[in-house]
C-alpha cells in the first residue's frame, strides 16, 4: 500500500500536502480501496471558510456515500475540477490526479494535529 512519506493524514483517511500556506487534500490509497469504486464527488464548498474537522464535501461510491472533514482551518480556494467528468481518477491515483481540494491554511499550529506516514501506517494496521 503507498502510503507516501512527504505527506501528512487524518484519522478520517484524508491526506496533506503543505506547501508554504497552501494544503492540498484527497483521501488515502486505504480509503478508496475501502470505498471501492468512486462514482461522484461532490465539492460545493470552494470559496467558503471552514474549520478544522467541518464537512467539505461528499464522495460516492457504489454502495455508499461518505463525508469529506477538512483536515486543517482555511478558506477552500481550488476543487480539482478534472473529479466532475473523471472521478475514478481518486481510484486510479489517489496521491496526484485523485486529489480533490486546495486551500489556504488558517492556523497553522493545527498542522501538528496531523499523522505522520508512520502513524498512519499504525492506524490502519500496515
Amino acid at each position: 500500500m503507498n502510503i507516501p512519506a512527504e505527506l501528512k493524514y487524518t484519522k478520517d483517511h484524508e491526506w496533506v500536502k503543505i506547501e508554504g500556506n497552501t494544503a492540498t487534500v484527497g483521501i488515502t490509497e486505504f480509503a478508496q480501496g475501502e470505498l471501492g469504486d468512486i462514482v461522484y464527488v461532490d465539492v460545493s464548498t470552494a470559496g467558503q471558510e471552514l474549520a478544522q474537522h467541518d464537512v467539505f464535501g461528499t464522495v460516492e461510491a457504489v454502495k455508499t456515500v461518505s463525508d469529506l472533514f477538512l483536515p486543517l482551518s482555511g478558506k477552500i480556494i481550488e476543487f480539482n475540477k478534472s473529479l466532475e467528468t473523471a472521478p475514478e481518477k481518486v481510484n486510479s491515483d489517489p496521491y496526484k490526479d485523485g486529489w480533490m481540494i486546495k486551500l489556504t491554511i488558517k492556523n497553522s499550529a493545527e498542522v501538528n494535529d496531523l499523522l505522520s506516514a508512520a502513524q498512519y501506517k499504525e492506524l490502519i494496521g500496515k
